[in-house]
Protein backbone atom coordinates (compact mmCIF):
# COMPACT_ATOMS: atom_id res chain seq x y z
CA UNK A 1 0.00 0.00 0.00
CA UNK A 2 1.14 3.67 -0.99
CA UNK A 3 2.15 6.24 1.77
CA UNK A 4 0.23 9.32 1.49
CA UNK A 5 3.43 10.91 0.64
CA UNK A 6 3.92 8.48 -2.20
CA UNK A 7 0.58 8.86 -3.64
CA UNK A 8 1.12 12.79 -3.39
CA UNK A 9 4.20 11.99 -5.44
CA UNK A 10 2.79 10.13 -7.94
CA UNK A 11 0.27 12.47 -8.99
CA UNK A 12 -2.73 10.84 -6.45
CA UNK A 13 -5.73 11.61 -4.82
CA UNK A 14 -3.89 11.85 -1.39
CA UNK A 15 -4.52 13.46 2.26
CA UNK A 16 -1.73 15.68 3.47
CA UNK A 17 -2.52 15.46 7.19
CA UNK A 18 -0.70 12.53 7.93
CA UNK A 19 2.04 12.70 10.42
CA UNK A 20 5.03 11.99 7.54
CA UNK A 21 4.06 14.90 5.34
CA UNK A 22 3.01 16.96 8.38
CA UNK A 23 6.67 16.67 9.70
CA UNK A 24 8.36 17.93 6.26
CA UNK A 25 6.20 20.90 5.85
CA UNK A 26 7.04 21.42 9.38
CA UNK A 27 11.24 21.10 8.25
CA UNK A 28 10.81 23.03 5.70
CA UNK A 29 8.62 26.02 7.73
CA UNK A 30 11.55 26.13 10.09
CA UNK A 31 14.16 26.44 7.26
CA UNK A 32 12.15 28.77 5.43
CA UNK A 33 11.12 30.94 8.58
CA UNK A 34 15.49 31.15 9.19
CA UNK A 35 15.93 32.19 5.88
CA UNK A 36 13.17 35.14 5.98
CA UNK A 37 14.49 36.40 9.19
CA UNK A 38 17.90 36.48 8.45
CA UNK A 39 19.30 40.51 8.22
CA UNK A 40 20.26 41.33 4.95
CA UNK A 41 23.61 41.40 5.00
CA UNK A 42 23.67 37.29 5.53
CA UNK A 43 23.51 36.33 1.90
CA UNK A 44 25.73 33.85 2.23
CA UNK A 45 23.65 32.30 5.07
CA UNK A 46 20.27 32.21 3.24
CA UNK A 47 21.98 30.95 -0.20
CA UNK A 48 22.78 28.03 2.14
CA UNK A 49 19.66 28.04 3.42
CA UNK A 50 18.07 27.37 0.39
CA UNK A 51 20.71 24.89 -0.46
CA UNK A 52 19.36 22.30 2.54
CA UNK A 53 15.64 23.34 1.38
CA UNK A 54 15.88 22.51 -2.27
CA UNK A 55 16.13 19.69 -4.11
CA UNK A 56 19.07 21.02 -6.98
CA UNK A 57 20.75 24.50 -6.96
CA UNK A 58 23.36 25.43 -9.84
CA UNK A 59 25.71 27.55 -7.99
CA UNK A 60 24.73 31.29 -9.42
CA UNK A 61 20.88 31.95 -7.42
CA UNK A 62 19.26 34.26 -5.76
CA UNK A 63 15.99 34.48 -3.77
CA UNK A 64 14.98 37.75 -2.06
CA UNK A 65 12.73 37.61 1.07
CA UNK A 66 10.06 36.51 2.09
CA UNK A 67 9.93 33.33 0.34
CA UNK A 68 7.04 30.52 0.62
CA UNK A 69 7.28 26.85 -0.25
CA UNK A 70 5.38 23.64 1.26
CA UNK A 71 8.52 21.09 0.96
CA UNK A 72 11.21 22.35 -1.11
CA UNK A 73 12.91 18.96 -1.70
CA UNK A 74 10.16 18.98 -5.06
CA UNK A 75 12.00 22.45 -5.80
CA UNK A 76 14.64 22.20 -8.54
CA UNK A 77 16.16 25.51 -9.89
CA UNK A 78 18.92 26.23 -12.64
CA UNK A 79 21.86 28.64 -12.69
CA UNK A 80 21.46 32.60 -13.30
CA UNK A 81 18.24 31.92 -10.99
CA UNK A 82 16.43 35.04 -10.12
CA UNK A 83 13.44 35.33 -7.51
CA UNK A 84 12.44 38.59 -6.47
CA UNK A 85 9.88 39.45 -2.98
CA UNK A 86 7.17 37.04 -2.05
CA UNK A 87 7.83 34.00 -3.91
CA UNK A 88 5.37 31.16 -3.35
CA UNK A 89 5.93 27.34 -4.36
CA UNK A 90 3.63 24.95 -3.74
CA UNK A 91 5.41 22.56 -4.10
CA UNK A 92 3.50 19.19 -3.62
CA UNK A 93 4.61 17.62 -7.32
CA UNK A 94 7.99 18.78 -8.78
CA UNK A 95 8.86 22.59 -9.81
CA UNK A 96 11.25 22.11 -12.16
CA UNK A 97 13.14 25.85 -13.28
CA UNK A 98 15.78 25.99 -16.19
CA UNK A 99 18.38 28.28 -16.38
CA UNK A 100 18.91 32.37 -16.48
CA UNK A 101 14.84 32.53 -14.98
CA UNK A 102 14.22 35.73 -13.71
CA UNK A 103 11.01 36.32 -11.01
CA UNK A 104 8.77 39.70 -10.52
CA UNK A 105 7.75 40.13 -6.79
CA UNK A 106 4.36 38.60 -5.99
CA UNK A 107 4.33 35.29 -8.17
CA UNK A 108 2.40 31.78 -7.49
CA UNK A 109 3.33 28.74 -8.47
CA UNK A 110 0.82 26.29 -7.29
CA UNK A 111 1.51 21.96 -8.08
CA UNK A 112 -1.51 21.40 -5.39
CA UNK A 113 -5.13 21.59 -6.36
CA UNK A 114 -8.49 19.94 -4.52
CA UNK A 115 -11.50 18.18 -5.53
CA UNK A 116 -13.91 19.83 -7.34
CA UNK A 117 -16.58 18.10 -5.99
CA UNK A 118 -17.49 19.02 -2.24
CA UNK A 119 -17.79 15.82 -0.58
CA UNK A 120 -14.25 14.69 -1.64
CA UNK A 121 -12.70 17.31 -0.83
CA UNK A 122 -14.54 18.21 2.85
CA UNK A 123 -12.53 14.74 3.24
CA UNK A 124 -9.43 16.70 2.83
CA UNK A 125 -8.49 14.77 -0.39
CA UNK A 126 -6.07 16.83 -2.78
CA UNK A 127 -3.78 16.32 -5.70
CA UNK A 128 -0.63 17.61 -7.38
CA UNK A 129 0.79 17.78 -10.67
CA UNK A 130 4.35 18.80 -11.96
CA UNK A 131 5.48 22.50 -13.35
CA UNK A 132 7.69 23.07 -15.34
CA UNK A 133 9.60 26.21 -16.62
CA UNK A 134 12.49 26.61 -19.19
CA UNK A 135 15.36 28.61 -20.08
CA UNK A 136 15.86 32.23 -20.38
CA UNK A 137 12.19 32.89 -18.65
CA UNK A 138 10.86 35.90 -17.71
CA UNK A 139 7.49 35.97 -15.09
CA UNK A 140 6.34 39.06 -14.90
CA UNK A 141 4.78 40.43 -11.09
CA UNK A 142 1.37 38.95 -9.95
CA UNK A 143 1.40 35.98 -12.13
CA UNK A 144 -0.29 32.49 -11.15
CA UNK A 145 0.91 29.72 -12.54
CA UNK A 146 -1.89 26.41 -11.73
CA UNK A 147 -0.97 22.78 -11.49
CA UNK A 148 0.28 20.63 -14.90
CA UNK A 149 1.81 23.49 -16.79
CA UNK A 150 4.66 23.22 -19.16
CA UNK A 151 6.11 26.80 -19.85
CA UNK A 152 8.84 27.01 -22.76
CA UNK A 153 12.15 28.36 -23.30
CA UNK A 154 12.66 32.42 -24.29
CA UNK A 155 9.32 32.79 -22.87
CA UNK A 156 8.47 36.00 -21.32
CA UNK A 157 4.74 36.31 -19.37
CA UNK A 158 3.16 39.24 -18.48
CA UNK A 159 2.16 40.95 -14.93
CA UNK A 160 -1.17 40.09 -13.77
CA UNK A 161 -1.28 36.59 -15.95
CA UNK A 162 -3.10 33.36 -15.06
CA UNK A 163 -1.11 30.43 -16.59
CA UNK A 164 -3.85 27.27 -16.76
CA UNK A 165 -2.50 25.46 -20.17
CA UNK A 166 1.23 25.32 -21.70
CA UNK A 167 2.83 28.32 -22.81
CA UNK A 168 5.48 27.23 -26.24
CA UNK A 169 9.04 28.61 -26.39
CA UNK A 170 9.86 32.22 -27.75
CA UNK A 171 6.58 33.60 -27.36
CA UNK A 172 5.46 36.75 -25.06
CA UNK A 173 2.10 35.43 -23.37
CA UNK A 174 -0.18 36.96 -20.76
CA UNK A 175 -4.13 37.32 -19.42
CA UNK A 176 -6.48 35.71 -17.30
CA UNK A 177 -6.63 33.03 -18.64
CA UNK A 178 -3.32 33.66 -19.85
CA UNK A 179 -3.13 33.17 -23.88
CA UNK A 180 0.05 33.66 -26.19
CA UNK A 181 -0.02 37.07 -27.77
CA UNK A 182 2.93 36.81 -30.37
CA UNK A 183 6.33 35.26 -31.16
CA UNK A 184 9.39 36.78 -30.02
CA UNK A 185 11.82 37.34 -32.89
CA UNK A 186 15.60 39.08 -33.41
CA UNK A 187 13.81 42.31 -33.92
CA UNK A 188 12.95 42.33 -30.53
CA UNK A 189 16.76 41.64 -30.01
CA UNK A 190 17.58 44.28 -32.39
CA UNK A 191 15.09 47.07 -30.63
CA UNK A 192 17.22 46.76 -27.36
CA UNK A 193 20.81 47.17 -29.14
CA UNK A 194 19.06 50.38 -31.05
CA UNK A 195 17.65 51.72 -28.61
CA UNK A 196 19.97 50.92 -25.65
CA UNK A 197 22.85 50.46 -27.65
CA UNK A 198 24.55 47.72 -25.29
CA UNK A 199 27.86 46.40 -26.05
CA UNK A 200 29.43 50.04 -26.37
Amino acid sequence: MLTEKQKMLAGKAYQAGGSELSQERLKAREIVYEFNNLAPKFIKQRKELLKRLFGKTEKMFYVEPPFRCDYGYNIEIGGNFYANFNLVILDCAKVSIGNSVFIAPNVAIYTAGHPIHAHLRDQEYEWAQEVTIGNSVWIGGNVVINPGVKIGSNVVIGSGSVVTRDVPDNVFAAGNPCRVIRQLTDEDKDFYYKDFKLGE
